[in-house]
């Protein structure tokens, strides 16, 4: 691919999950990274030489450099649409981890904002478009399961305080299990069975006080402000019914992680944290699983791919798969299943989007 044909990315936030965007580049060539960006300079300045990214400047140099067409949003969740509407007044488009925001109400200003500068809102997760899941939208495409009925997604352990570095985020308001995994398995049921018409939910904080076992701050407390045991019921426009559970209060399960059931069949879903895995699929009348070879490719660690879709459609004027709308929509599902349970009544949702179009089984992708 010539140079000029490649889309300028600014990444601002150089935490962890940096280092597997910073080599997108090597697989998606649409993509150059010329920025890093982040509070601490220090930290932007590492990355950008490990990875040999030419400048490192603070979040209000790169939303100014004219060179610069995508701004990659690593920052943590509470400041999301904050950085994501920053960069849409600075006319670039944005694309985020996930979740886009949040609130409905800090969200919807990305989508007005993006559409009235004819700009583009992307975010995470894109797993959906690795070869694990992809393979199990051409299976439903094809009607090898029938019609899809039902579907059910269980992601449940004991919490991040065991591990993660820094884990008090995670139990304050933008955070929980729903807020932090559920967009995985949301995003990844819609690429499935298409939009949301109506939610219920139930929720709990099991316990109002987590003690963290992983350095450095071994032995401080955390005060748990958002549920930690969610459990939500979609009632999908095609008719499909889901039930999600997520929880950080589950020591252990036997769960399986997604499984879609149709009117001729089941298929058994992998983990939507990765872009491969196993597929099953067990027709009517079969004695027992059947392991079914993956169509698609990017299986292995492939994020950054929703930011190099996001670049050819900008180059081709067309959709993007990873789109604002679609994240818009899980956040609205998110919420609304927390307020569900608040208020003791199904919610109606406010919002849809397009089920994304699928990807090439071959190459070239786009």
């Amino acid at each position: 691919m010539e140079v000029n044909n490649k889309v300028n990315v600014g990444i601002i936030g150089c935490g962890v999950i940096s280092s597997i965007y910073l080599e997108a580049p090597s697989k998606f060539d649409i993509l150059n990274i010329v920025a890093c960006a982040d509070i601490d300079l220090d930290r932007a300045r590492a990355q950008a030489e490990k990875y040999n990214v030419p400048k490192v400047c603070t979040v209000e140099e790169l939303l100014a450099d004219p060179d610069i067409d995508i701004v990659l949003n690593l920052t943590i969740p509470k400041v999301h649409a904050e950085i994501a509407l920053a960069a849409l007044q600075a006319g670039k488009s944005t694309y985020s981890e996930k979740p886009l925001g949040v609130s409905r109400a800090e969200a919807q200003p990305l989508l007005e904002t993006a559409r009235a500068n004819n700009l583009r809102v992307g975010c995470a997760p894109d797993t959906f478009l690795g070869g694990g899941i992809q393979t199990c939208i051409k299976l439903i495409n094809d009607g090898v399961i029938g019609t899809p009925v039902a579907a059910t997604a269980y992601m449940m352990g004991h919490g991040p305080e065991s591990w993660h570095p820094n884990p008090e985020f995670y139990y304050h308001i933008g955070g929980g299990p729903m807020f932090d995994m559920g967009p995985y398995y949301l995003t990844a049921l819609i690429s499935m069975l298409g939009p949301v018409r109506r939610v219920s939910g139930t929720t709990r904080i099991t316990f109002p006080e987590r003690l963290i076992t992983s350095q450095p701050f071994a032995g401080q407390k955390i005060n748990v402000q958002t549920p930690t045991h969610v459990v939500g019921n979609l009632d999908f426009v095609s008719g499909a019914i889901a039930t999600v559970t997520t929880s950080f209060d589950i020591w252990s399960h036997e769960h399986p992680l997604i499984e879609i059931y149709g009117s001729e069949g089941s298929i058994s879903v992998p983990d939507p944290n990765t872009f491969g895995g196993t597929v099953k699929v067990r027709r009517a009348g079969d004695r027992e699983w059947t392991d079914v070879p993956l169509t698609h490719g990017n299986t292995e660690n492939s994020r950054g791919i929703g930011v190099a879709d996001m670049a050819h459609a900008i180059r081709k004027g067309t959709q993007h798969r990873a789109n604002g709308e679609m994240a818009y929509h899980v956040l609205d599902i998110m919420q609304s299943i927390h307020e569900s349970s608040n208020e003791g009544r199904h919610i109606e949702l406010s919002s849809t989007c397009e089920r994304p179009a699928p990807l090439p089984s071959q190459e070239p992708l786009w």
